[in-house]
């Protein structure tokens, strides 16, 4: 059945008619800052100290943002008659958030956890060059970051966290098993000290001449 003529036209004018009754909703920005989702991809922040130059996030940044500049040292044996080893110490680290796409492939590739999302957006300047973020700037972010949000009560325990309950627990039942001993132990030596002099006064006893 073909539509009724001038049906668009009145199903146009109802949504029109139904918004016209609604209260707007101004948000006052920036006076009033608005409620951010928890997810909310805003700048990046790098934890220093779990980075290890692995120039992961680098070489998969799909917009080539992300400079990263370091050398080697090299590490003094742990014992003697041990081989030394060399490790990469970090020189540079930059974000370029004039190239970046907020695509978020080096905070899942990295495998230790150096970078993460924070929801501050308010960052820009005037001059282009000032967004490129060196390491002190994207460490400031870290402050921004927000908690990691808590698991599902259905989720099982991480078996980090179930290893050091159970050395935990075991530890404290230890010290608790040592603590009862020593209890019984000091008891012991109470009541053997309380009988000595009981039976020294003891009447019936003859003290010679």
């Amino acid at each position: 059945m073909p539509p009724l003529p001038g049906s668009g036209l009145a199903k146009g004018l109802a949504v029109t008619l139904r918004t016209m009754t609604k209260k707007t909703v101004t948000e006052q920005y920036p006076d009033a800052q608005p409620e951010l989702p928890p997810r909310t991809r805003g700048v990046i922040g790098l934890f220093e100290e779990n980075c290890t130059v692995c120039m992961l996030c680098a070489r998969e940044c799909p917009d080539w943002c992300i400079y990263i500049d370091s050398h080697k040292e090299t590490v003094p044996a742990a014992v003697e008659g041990g081989r030394e080893r060399s490790r990469n110490v970090l020189d540079r680290f930059a974000i370029d958030f004039s190239l970046c796409m907020y695509c978020g492939i080096c905070i899942e590739v990295c495998p230790f956890d150096a970078l993460f999302w924070s929801p501050e957006f308010e960052y820009a300047e005037t001059d282009i060059r000032e967004l490129t973020h060196e390491r002190d700037k994207l460490r400031e972010w870290m402050w921004t970051v927000p908690s990691p949000p808590a698991l599902d009560p259905a989720a099982e325990e991480p078996k980090e966290l179930a290893a050091a309950r159970k050395a935990a627990d075991k530890l404290a039942a230890t010290q608790a098993a040592q603590a009862a001993q020593a209890a019984q132990a000091a008891e012991a030596a109470e009541a053997a000290q309380a009988e000595q002099p009981a039976a020294s006064d003891d009447p019936g006893e003859e003290t010679p001449a």
